[in-house]
């Protein structure tokens, strides 16, 4: 069975806190990853002068999906570079890659997954994720926000992510 569900990870470490949220998630769901750091991607440029990086390969790749899940560490007090720099680019789906662009609002639904050392919340983190999903006519389907103590995800992180894994197979089933 292919999956329906990828998970695009953006962070500075590819073996750090939020990887192992994401491991967790991909055991329960099947999912795929995509980890931004294998890839070359450039800053957002009006002249389209960075066509020849990677970032239509991972668009066009993810359009094999259904469920697409954004994850990222909680850098001061925002998405990480690495998924801030591809979200930029999405606005060359907007632009130069119309077609494509397009192709999101074929019964896609975006989740985003934060990591953190704690289990305080942000006013206006997911903020980005909700807006950007609505942008481009995807539903939005939830978000969590796990955090890491003393290298382990806690009990309370665990079910948090156990009850999000259920509400995306259970989509993903329908």
């Amino acid at each position: 069975m292919t999956s329906k569900i990828l998970i695009i990870m953006g962070s500075s470490r590819s073996d750090g806190n939020t990887r192992k949220i994401v491991d967790v998630i991909m055991a329960k769901t099947n999912a795929e990853l995509i980890d931004l750091n294998a890839y070359k991607i450039s800053y957002f440029d009006y002249e389209h002068r960075n066509k020849s990086d990677d970032f239509v390969e991972i668009a066009t790749k993810m359009m094999e999906y259904e469920h697409i899940i954004f994850a990222t560490p909680i850098y001061w007090y925002a998405m990480s570079a690495q998924l801030k720099t591809f979200f930029d680019r999405m606005s060359d789906l907007l632009t130069i890659r119309k077609s494509l662009g397009r192709q999101f609002r074929e019964g896609k639904t975006m989740y985003a997954v934060a990591c953190s050392s704690d289990e305080v919340e942000y006013d206006g983190f997911w903020m980005p994720f909700q807006k950007t999903a609505e942008y481009l006519g995807m539903e939005y389907g939830g978000d969590l926000h796990g955090w890491i103590v003393e290298n382990e995800i806690p009990e309370e992180g665990l079910q948090n992510i156990n009850t999000f894994c259920d509400n995306i197979i259970t989509t993903n089933e329908k």
